[in-house]
């Protein structure tokens, strides 16, 4: 293994837990702060720090793995995110920096719905605390098998002794990092380091493409193309073979942003108001050539692969196998840490979500409601490995899929709160009832829908995503029942 690539990933962690060290010592003195930043982050680091967070290693592993086997018709996934993340920045993000903190200066999700719902205060912290914890462990177990991969494709051998394959030190390796800075700096911490990760990824994501694309054994646009045709006719359509089904199913997943956790809890931690249009520019900004990044690695990837003779047993290690065989060690150490970036600016979130849910929602809750501000922010460090480790043995079995772990806790998330936090921001009609209703109803839905298979065959036809029927039967639920029972004693959201 060539030192340049640990001399680059070396410099990455270092850098990582001095950011850390830096938060420790500027936003850690209470559970806003530790929990959510001070509600200070300038829109930059809000934006960037969302975005990263959302992306993870499905950015660089999962969907490129996808384009390279199924051509241009899987790239409609990228399309809906793009989609959906547009409307949540226009939709969620302004009502919930405000409503947050109009409603008790809430500093996590259940605690809002709380205030929003007083009427069923307790119930719905315990559900949706419940539903975070479960479905972020799942979430937190796809990075962290993305970071076994890595370790096993580009450090085979290495790491193999002593009875500890790569894969299980790649994970090691991973959750360790994240620990650190995430246990010692919190919020503040993820963020900032969200923000140096997500810039690293989205450079990674410009430099691949155009190297397989026009590098050496490239043969540019036209040569890549001619290729994927002898390969496939269909390769470069985006509708050829396409069913609605498989179609509704792609583009679907842009709803699963209203609904996730770990990406609008930034919208609470923008600085002011006033300053939410220009985070959204930024983080759409940043979305959008990461994603045209990650759609182009998978389509030219495939064409690369085909002309060079390349073996590629496991689609989704492509940018692995290109950054070992098309750049210098120190460029290929940069290109690993950009994979790590992804994986770890997910997992810290995903981290310190369920860390907040655990402190905020059961520990100061129901066993020690007059715990001091320290005591909250220990509970909370202790909170954030007790998850991470449950995470990686969720991730010990290597022949993990990424896309599919995360498409399960992305649906999850997505029907369990999606159209409740549109409709407790926009709907003045919706109750605590009506709350609770849609919670249940979207995430029981998921998890049945799974259980069944019928995301991977329905009625003997193509999977139905299970986002699909979770966040239509939630949105029902909600209606229905905050229809015919009384909103008495509910608060309604603030209408400018």
């Amino acid at each position: 293994m060539a030192i340049g690539i640990w001399i680059s990933l070396i410099g990455y962690f270092a850098l990582m837990i001095a950011i850390g060290v830096y938060a420790m010592r500027k936003s850690t003195s209470s559970s806003e702060e530790y929990m959510l930043g001070g509600r200070n982050l300038s829109p930059k680091v809000a934006a960037l720090s969302a975005g990263a967070s959302d992306m993870s290693g499905w950015l660089l592993l999962g969907l490129p793995g996808a384009l390279f086997v199924a051509g241009l018709g899987a790239g409609w996934i990228g399309i809906g995110l793009l989609v959906g993340a547009l409307f949540n920045w226009i939709l969620v993000a302004p009502r919930l920096r405000e409503q947050t903190v109009h409603y008790g200066n809430a500093i996590t999700i259940p605690s809002f719905l709380a205030n929003r719902f007083p009427t069923k205060a307790l119930s719905l912290r315990t559900v949706s605390a419940i539903v975070i914890v479960i479905f972020f462990t799942v979430y937190t177990a796809s990075g962290l098998v993305a970071g076994g991969k890595l370790f096993e494709s580009a450090f085979a051998g290495i790491f193999n002794m002593g009875g500890m394959s790569d894969y299980s030190m790649g994970i090691v390796i991973t959750l360790g990092i994240v620990l650190v800075y995430t246990v010692v700096g919190g919020f503040l911490a993820v963020s900032m380091t969200d923000f140096v990760q997500g810039c690293i990824m989205m450079l990674a994501l410009v430099i691949m493409p155009a190297v397989v694309l026009f590098g050496e054994g490239g043969g540019g646009f036209a040569q890549a193309s001619q290729t994927l045709n002898e390969v496939d006719p269909t390769f470069l359509s985006w509708t050829e073979g396409l069913t609605l089904v498989g179609w509704l199913s792609a583009v679907t997943w842009g709803l699963g942003y209203f609904g996730q956790p770990h990406i609008i809890v930034r919208f609470m931690a923008i600085r002011t108001l006033e300053e939410v249009p220009t985070a959204r520019n930024i983080g759409m900004g940043w979305m959008t050539i990461s994603l045209i990044g990650a759609l182009s690695l998978g389509v030219f990837g495939r064409a690369y692969a085909v002309r060079n003779g390349m073996t590629v047993d496991d689609p989704e290690t492509i940018f692995i196998l290109l950054s070992d065989l098309l750049f210098h060690p120190l460029v290929t150490g940069f290109l690993y840490a950009a994979l790590l970036a992804a994986v770890m600016s997910t997992i810290s979130s995903q981290l310190l979500v369920s860390s907040s849910s655990l402190t905020e929602d059961f520990y100061r809750l129901f066993l020690r409601k007059e715990a001091s501000e320290k005591e909250c922010v220990s509970v909370g460090r202790v909170s954030v490995v007790l998850v991470g480790l449950v995470a990686a043995v969720i991730a010990s079995d290597p022949d993990s899929q990424v896309l599919s772990l995360v498409s399960n806790a992305w649906a999850g998330f997505g029907a369990a709160f999606g159209p409740l936090i549109l409709l407790s921001l926009m709907w003045p009609r919706t109750n605590g009832a009506g709350a609770l209703a849609g919670m249940i109803t979207g995430a029981a839905t998921v998890m049945t829908w799974i259980a069944l298979g019928w995301n991977s065959s329905f009625l003997g036809g193509p999977g139905v995503y299970e986002i699909i029927p979770g966040f239509i039967l939630a949105w029902i639920a909600i209606m229905v029942v905050s229809s015919v029972t009384s909103d008495a004693g509910e608060h309604r959201p603030i209408t400018n």
